[in-house]
């Protein structure tokens, strides 16, 4: 396909069913209103079975679907995909393939809820993450970094706007492409592996960044997808930089104005910038993790 131009999909904090104004009082007992994140339930189908009900924001129900398949591997990349149908008034989306699958059997009803720690692992995605080989040559620059991380936190955001909710974004070099928000960073991944496999994307030459913490989960699905290099604001759980070394993933943490930390694949890192001209961060476009390893 095209070159992807930077910011393909962006956030849209001003669509108004993906947040609510909500009326309150301060600290002070003062009245104020507040942007508030919307959070409404998605049951998925792969074909005739239903898989899970996930919390989301509600944009994108089919790259959400097609990308929590494929994260989950109960879609292959060869699969075809046929229809792909979304019911807003009930909060339902299908997934059709021209060859029915095995993998409706291995699921139970489970309800996916909002929390961060819920993203659902199964086992055999672990045999399938020991296969993975990512590319050696891919490189980042720190040059590229220093301008994803402040375009990245400058751009328009359901973040900025209401806060409760991650964002994951798809580069390639210093240019943000895919920019996903939801309530769950799983989500926000599983929308963008759904964007990547509906429209043709490449893996090899792209780098990923999350505002959330750099857990097991997320390295799984970024190796998953291809991804060499991931980048996060954020801290590191132990189990996730385990898993970074043992797939070669180069795995970036606490990413904020000048200073970085690499825990993983520092061999892929080319350091071309001169910090003398890198700017610290600027308080008013702070995100989730800047002041500490929240999730």
């Amino acid at each position: 396909m095209s070159k992807l131009a930077e910011f393909t999909v962006r956030p849209e904090p001003d669509d108004p069913h993906l947040s609510v104004a909500v009326d309150g009082i301060d600290h002070e007992g003062r009245a104020v209103t507040a942007s508030v994140v919307t959070e409404r339930p998605l049951t998925l189908f792969l074909n005739s079975r239903e898989i899970v009900t996930m919390m989301t924001i509600g944009d994108h129900p089919d790259l959400l679907a097609a990308g929590y398949l494929l994260n989950q591997n109960m879609l292959k990349a060869d699969d075809v995909i046929t229809g792909i149908d979304y019911d807003e008034d009930i909060d339902t989306v299908v997934v059709r393939t021209a060859v029915k699958t095995d993998y409706e059997e291995k699921l139970k009803k489970k309800v996916q809820t909002s929390g961060c720690a819920q993203g659902t692992v199964f086992g055999d995605l672990m045999e399938e993450f020991d296969k993975v080989a990512l590319p050696k040559n891919a490189r980042l620059k720190t040059s590229w970094l220093y301008a994803l991380t402040r375009k990245i936190n400058t751009e328009p955001s359901l973040y900025l706007k209401a806060g409760a909710i991650h964002g994951c974004v798809l580069c390639e070099e210093d240019r943000p492409l895919i920019y996903m928000e939801d309530v769950g960073r799983h989500n926000a991944v599983d929308k963008i592996a759904g964007y990547m496999f509906l429209n043709g994307v490449s893996a090899a030459d792209k780098i990923f960044y999350t505002t959330g913490r750099l857990t097991s989960e997320m390295v799984i699905k970024t190796v998953k997808m291809g991804i060499p290099i991931l980048v996060s604001r954020s801290g590191f759980t132990a189990w996730g930089v385990d898993l970074a070394r043992k797939a070669g993933l180069t795995l970036i943490g606490r990413s904020r104005g000048k200073r970085f930390l690499c825990l993983s694949g520092a061999e892929r890192l080319v350091f071309d910038a001169d910090l003398a001209h890198v700017d610290e961060d600027d308080r008013k476009h702070a995100r989730k993790g800047s002041s500490g390893d929240h999730d």
